[in-house]
Parts: structure tokens; C-alpha cells; sequence
């Protein structure tokens, strides 16, 4: 599973001209699911984002989390992030989990946040087109 994790002031998915989903300060989570992942690892995972501490104390230190700032999260899926980009000038997406594994995945990990997150949670809608928008703060974005 690979997590590409952006601090935002605001961010929003859009799917065929409609918002689904849309939150102001806190984190956005791009997510790519790879052979091997499975529903053991999902809440380990939404544990570090949620708990990663990249938001600034008074100090301007990155101390505080998604919990202490009381943040958003707007999870969105991307296959590319599976994408093996080693060699050649294409990417090889086969180490990628084939689309109705990474569908059931993803939807599991939507579940799992809902029941064991205490936070505004958002979300896109696996396999469409999306167009999301962001305004990163910082700009702080963390490959997990």
C-alpha cells in the first residue's frame, strides 16, 4: 500500500461536475494498493496518518497531528501510486492489485476509517475520473 500524504488548507474531489467530497484544513490522502496488501494492514495505516505529526506546534515544529489540530481527511485512490517507474520511460503497474481487489480494498478502508477515526472524514469514488483540488500547506507532502 503506498499513501501520498498532503498537508492542505482545503482540498475537494469532484466526480462529472459534482463536489463528493470536500474538507478545509487538515490532511489529503492519495492511496495505492499493491499485491500483497491486504485488510490486516488498513487500520495500522489510517493509525500513521492520522497520528503522523506534521502540522506545527507553537514553536513551528512539525509536533501535532490530525487529532490534536482537529483536521479533515479526504482519502482518494490512485492507482498510479502503484506504479513501478525503476526503468524505461513507462511506468509498469504490475506489481499493482488488479482493480476489483484494490475496489474491495479500498472499500474496506473507507469502513475502517468511518468506524475507528474520530475525524471529519471525506472520500472519492474508487475507478472514476476525479478531479481533485488542493491547496498544500507548505508545501508538506509525505510518501507513506
Amino acid at each position: 500500500m503506498r499513501g501520498l500524504l498532503q498537508r492542505v488548507t482545503s482540498a475537494q474531489v469532484e466526480v462529472s461536475g459534482e463536489i463528493i467530497g470536500t474538507i478545509g484544513p487538515g490532511l489529503l490522502l492519495f492511496v495505492g494498493f499493491e499485491k500483497g496488501d491486504d485488510e490486516t494492514k488498513l487500520e495500522p495505516f489510517l493509525n500513521k496518518v492520522i497520528n503522523y505529526r506534521i502540522f506545527d506546534d507553537a514553536d513551528h515544529l512539525m509536533n501535532k497531528s490530525l487529532l490534536d489540530v482537529s483536521g479533515g481527511l479526504l482519502v482518494v485512490s490512485q492507482f498510479t501510486l502503484a506504479a513501478n517507474t525503476r526503468k524505461g520511460l513507462r511506468p509498469s503497474f504490475s506489481e499493482a492489485l488488479s482493480f476489483s481487489e484494490a475496489r474491495t480494498l479500498y472499500k474496506s478502508l473507507i469502513k475502517v476509517a468511518k468506524e475507528t477515526l474520530d475525524v471529519e472524514l471525506q472520500y472519492g469514488q474508487f475507478g472514476s475520473d476525479m478531479e481533485v483540488t488542493l491547496t498544500n500547506s507548505g508545501p508538506t507532502t509525505f510518501i507513506l
